[in-house]
Protein backbone atom coordinates (compact mmCIF):
# COMPACT_ATOMS: atom_id res chain seq x y z
CA UNK A 1 0.00 0.00 0.00
CA UNK A 2 1.30 3.21 -0.80
CA UNK A 3 2.28 5.58 2.04
CA UNK A 4 1.06 9.60 2.78
CA UNK A 5 3.48 12.12 1.52
CA UNK A 6 6.40 12.77 3.45
CA UNK A 7 5.75 16.40 5.17
CA UNK A 8 9.21 17.22 4.11
CA UNK A 9 8.25 16.21 0.65
CA UNK A 10 4.96 17.86 0.84
CA UNK A 11 6.67 21.32 1.46
CA UNK A 12 8.69 21.11 -1.42
CA UNK A 13 5.79 20.00 -3.74
CA UNK A 14 3.50 23.17 -2.17
CA UNK A 15 6.91 25.67 -3.10
CA UNK A 16 6.86 23.79 -6.44
CA UNK A 17 3.63 24.08 -7.02
CA UNK A 18 3.46 27.70 -6.35
CA UNK A 19 6.79 28.65 -8.20
CA UNK A 20 5.26 26.53 -11.07
CA UNK A 21 1.72 28.44 -11.08
CA UNK A 22 3.77 31.34 -10.94
CA UNK A 23 5.05 30.33 -14.34
CA UNK A 24 2.66 28.73 -16.33
CA UNK A 25 0.26 31.94 -15.70
CA UNK A 26 2.80 33.97 -16.55
CA UNK A 27 3.45 31.68 -19.82
CA UNK A 28 -0.39 31.80 -20.20
CA UNK A 29 -0.42 34.92 -20.29
CA UNK A 30 2.15 35.68 -22.91
CA UNK A 31 0.13 33.13 -25.24
CA UNK A 32 -2.57 34.52 -25.23
CA UNK A 33 -1.17 37.98 -25.59
CA UNK A 34 0.23 36.72 -28.45
CA UNK A 35 -2.89 34.98 -30.18
CA UNK A 36 -4.85 38.30 -29.44
CA UNK A 37 -7.44 36.73 -27.80
CA UNK A 38 -8.16 39.27 -25.50
CA UNK A 39 -8.53 42.15 -27.97
CA UNK A 40 -11.19 43.40 -30.09
CA UNK A 41 -10.13 41.82 -33.35
CA UNK A 42 -7.43 39.81 -34.90
CA UNK A 43 -3.90 40.42 -34.86
CA UNK A 44 -3.25 40.56 -38.71
CA UNK A 45 0.42 38.15 -38.51
CA UNK A 46 -2.06 35.25 -37.21
CA UNK A 47 -2.57 32.27 -39.89
CA UNK A 48 -5.70 30.92 -40.41
CA UNK A 49 -5.14 28.40 -37.83
CA UNK A 50 -4.27 30.56 -35.39
CA UNK A 51 -7.23 32.85 -35.83
CA UNK A 52 -9.63 29.33 -35.42
CA UNK A 53 -7.83 28.94 -32.37
CA UNK A 54 -8.19 32.78 -31.14
CA UNK A 55 -11.99 32.18 -31.81
CA UNK A 56 -12.27 28.91 -29.94
CA UNK A 57 -10.55 30.36 -27.23
CA UNK A 58 -12.72 32.96 -27.09
CA UNK A 59 -15.71 31.35 -26.98
CA UNK A 60 -13.98 29.10 -24.11
CA UNK A 61 -13.32 32.32 -21.74
CA UNK A 62 -16.69 33.73 -21.71
CA UNK A 63 -17.61 29.88 -20.86
CA UNK A 64 -15.38 29.93 -17.88
CA UNK A 65 -16.70 33.73 -17.22
CA UNK A 66 -14.89 36.06 -19.27
CA UNK A 67 -16.65 38.69 -20.17
CA UNK A 68 -16.53 40.53 -23.37
CA UNK A 69 -17.36 44.35 -23.94
CA UNK A 70 -19.32 46.02 -26.24
CA UNK A 71 -16.38 47.57 -27.85
CA UNK A 72 -15.24 43.44 -28.47
CA UNK A 73 -12.23 43.52 -25.60
CA UNK A 74 -12.61 40.37 -23.54
CA UNK A 75 -10.91 39.30 -20.20
CA UNK A 76 -8.72 36.59 -20.24
CA UNK A 77 -8.07 35.81 -16.75
CA UNK A 78 -10.15 32.76 -16.20
CA UNK A 79 -9.32 31.50 -19.44
CA UNK A 80 -5.36 32.36 -18.59
CA UNK A 81 -5.93 29.91 -14.69
CA UNK A 82 -7.24 27.45 -17.05
CA UNK A 83 -4.31 27.15 -19.85
CA UNK A 84 -1.81 27.55 -16.72
CA UNK A 85 -3.49 24.23 -15.01
CA UNK A 86 -3.75 22.08 -17.82
CA UNK A 87 -0.40 22.66 -19.11
CA UNK A 88 0.92 22.14 -15.55
CA UNK A 89 -1.71 19.44 -14.68
CA UNK A 90 -0.58 17.41 -17.95
CA UNK A 91 3.32 17.95 -17.56
CA UNK A 92 3.07 16.79 -14.08
CA UNK A 93 0.33 13.42 -14.58
CA UNK A 94 2.90 12.81 -17.50
CA UNK A 95 5.92 12.46 -15.01
CA UNK A 96 3.85 10.45 -12.27
CA UNK A 97 2.84 7.80 -15.23
CA UNK A 98 6.36 7.61 -16.25
CA UNK A 99 7.17 6.70 -13.06
CA UNK A 100 5.10 4.70 -12.07
CA UNK A 101 5.60 2.75 -15.53
CA UNK A 102 2.09 3.46 -16.87
CA UNK A 103 3.05 6.21 -19.50
CA UNK A 104 1.88 3.32 -21.72
CA UNK A 105 2.57 3.80 -25.88
CA UNK A 106 0.90 0.36 -26.24
CA UNK A 107 -0.70 -1.86 -24.24
CA UNK A 108 2.83 -3.94 -23.42
CA UNK A 109 5.33 -0.90 -23.15
CA UNK A 110 5.82 2.05 -20.76
CA UNK A 111 7.82 5.30 -21.94
CA UNK A 112 9.98 7.40 -20.32
CA UNK A 113 10.15 11.21 -21.03
CA UNK A 114 13.29 10.99 -22.76
CA UNK A 115 12.00 8.54 -25.18
CA UNK A 116 8.85 10.41 -25.39
CA UNK A 117 11.41 13.17 -26.68
CA UNK A 118 12.99 10.88 -29.17
CA UNK A 119 9.69 9.92 -30.39
CA UNK A 120 7.93 13.19 -30.38
CA UNK A 121 8.60 14.12 -34.31
CA UNK A 122 7.61 10.45 -35.51
CA UNK A 123 4.52 10.75 -33.47
CA UNK A 124 3.73 14.37 -34.87
CA UNK A 125 4.39 15.71 -31.48
CA UNK A 126 6.22 19.25 -31.09
CA UNK A 127 8.44 17.88 -28.41
CA UNK A 128 8.02 15.02 -25.47
CA UNK A 129 5.42 17.03 -23.73
CA UNK A 130 3.12 16.70 -26.41
CA UNK A 131 3.43 13.09 -26.93
CA UNK A 132 3.27 12.82 -23.01
CA UNK A 133 0.11 14.05 -23.16
CA UNK A 134 -1.25 12.36 -25.48
CA UNK A 135 -0.70 9.23 -24.06
CA UNK A 136 -2.03 9.96 -20.81
CA UNK A 137 -4.87 11.60 -22.79
CA UNK A 138 -5.47 7.99 -23.96
CA UNK A 139 -5.64 6.43 -20.44
CA UNK A 140 -7.59 9.23 -19.58
CA UNK A 141 -9.70 11.06 -21.71
CA UNK A 142 -11.94 12.83 -19.57
CA UNK A 143 -8.91 14.13 -17.67
CA UNK A 144 -7.31 15.45 -21.09
CA UNK A 145 -9.45 15.95 -23.28
CA UNK A 146 -7.87 15.91 -26.86
CA UNK A 147 -10.33 18.67 -27.87
CA UNK A 148 -9.33 21.24 -25.38
CA UNK A 149 -8.31 24.73 -26.28
CA UNK A 150 -6.78 25.52 -23.23
CA UNK A 151 -3.92 22.27 -24.46
CA UNK A 152 -3.84 23.97 -28.28
CA UNK A 153 -1.88 27.08 -26.87
CA UNK A 154 1.35 26.62 -27.10
CA UNK A 155 3.44 28.30 -24.58
CA UNK A 156 6.91 30.00 -25.03
CA UNK A 157 9.69 27.06 -24.64
CA UNK A 158 11.91 28.74 -21.84
CA UNK A 159 8.66 28.70 -19.48
CA UNK A 160 8.44 24.76 -20.59
CA UNK A 161 11.66 24.60 -19.60
CA UNK A 162 11.14 25.96 -16.16
CA UNK A 163 8.34 24.12 -15.12
CA UNK A 164 10.35 20.67 -16.61
CA UNK A 165 13.23 21.80 -14.37
CA UNK A 166 10.64 21.84 -11.49
CA UNK A 167 9.35 18.77 -11.91
CA UNK A 168 12.39 17.24 -12.73
CA UNK A 169 13.37 18.46 -9.03
CA UNK A 170 11.00 16.69 -7.20
CA UNK A 171 11.74 14.16 -5.14
CA UNK A 172 10.92 10.38 -6.71
CA UNK A 173 9.02 9.48 -3.50
CA UNK A 174 7.07 12.22 -4.56
CA UNK A 175 5.60 10.38 -7.40
CA UNK A 176 5.07 7.15 -5.37
CA UNK A 177 3.10 7.97 -2.31
CA UNK A 178 -0.56 8.15 -2.12
CA UNK A 179 -1.97 11.61 -1.75
CA UNK A 180 0.62 13.35 -3.67
CA UNK A 181 -2.08 14.39 -6.52
CA UNK A 182 -4.52 15.82 -3.84
CA UNK A 183 -2.26 18.42 -2.48
CA UNK A 184 -1.02 19.70 -5.79
CA UNK A 185 -4.56 20.21 -6.42
CA UNK A 186 -4.57 21.76 -3.40
CA UNK A 187 -1.48 23.92 -3.34
CA UNK A 188 -2.45 25.40 -7.02
CA UNK A 189 -5.68 26.61 -5.51
CA UNK A 190 -4.30 28.13 -2.97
Amino acid sequence: MRQALDKKLRKQLENTVIKAREIAEQAAAEALARLSVGDASAASYLDADQRALRNRLRAHGRQLGDLRSSNGQQETGRLCSEVAYEHWHRMLFARFLEQNHLLMYDPHTALTLDECQELAADEGCADGWELAGKLAAKMLPQVFRADSPALAVTLAFNHVRELEKLIAGLDPDTFQAADSLGWVYQYWQA
